[in-house]
């Protein structure tokens, strides 16, 4: 079972942080695991994406155009922006929440995130959309975007990865303060 995952959003979302998660699981599992990030102006708020392969016979970390399963988007506009990675009958995990890019806040050009959702169902057959506002509100905390959407991933049974894996890359990863409200992320998309 080879797998390769695209991961996108802003920095601040945890988008690396997933993608370590991913890894970590696969690993667990006696999965080969290969990734790459480029997170760049992450800091600001700019763009940040990962690169996960999973599977045998890897010999790169970086994922070909038209050869990705899956993109977990945790930004509209940035998940359209890595969609000639999907292939054919490929999936998209996206959430909701539009994070207007720096170059169009200094541009004063405007940013629709529905209408990045509107383009990505019209390209793709198998588009999950999460409402990550109302999930965060109803946890208790936007830091658990990443976790949320790494359960909205497995929901569709497209990751290769169930959501006990990643309860313990998250038991081994994170201070157990944040294991509970954590767990609650993973399990909140059935």
């Amino acid at each position: 079972m080879n797998k390769n995952i695209i991961l996108c959003g802003v920095g601040g979302q945890g988008t690396v942080l997933a993608s370590k998660l991913i890894a970590a699981a696969a690993m667990e599992k006696g999965i080969p695991v290969m990734s790459a990030e480029t997170i760049g102006m992450a800091q600001r708020g700019g763009s940040v994406f990962s690169h996960v392969r999973m599977g045998e016979n890897l010999y790169s970390p970086m994922i070909a155009k038209g050869t990705a399963d899956m993109i977990l988007g945790f930004e509209p506009g940035e998940t359209v922006r890595m969609l000639p990675y999907l292939k054919k009958n490929g999936a998209v995990v996206v959430s909701n929440r539009a994070v207007m890019p720096v170059t169009a806040s200094l541009a004063k050009t405007g940013y629709n995130g529905a209408a990045m959702i509107e383009y990505l169902k019209t390209q793709v057959d198998q588009v999950l959309v999460i409402d990550t506002d109302q999930a965060c509100e109803t946890l208790g905390s936007a830091k658990v975007l990443n976790v949320l959407m790494l359960g909205a991933a497995i929901s569709t049974g497209m990751l290769g990865l169930e959501k006990e894996d990643i309860k313990q890359a998250l038991i081994k990863r994170l201070p157990e303060k944040l294991h509970e409200l954590n767990f609650r992320a993973l399990d909140y998309i059935q």
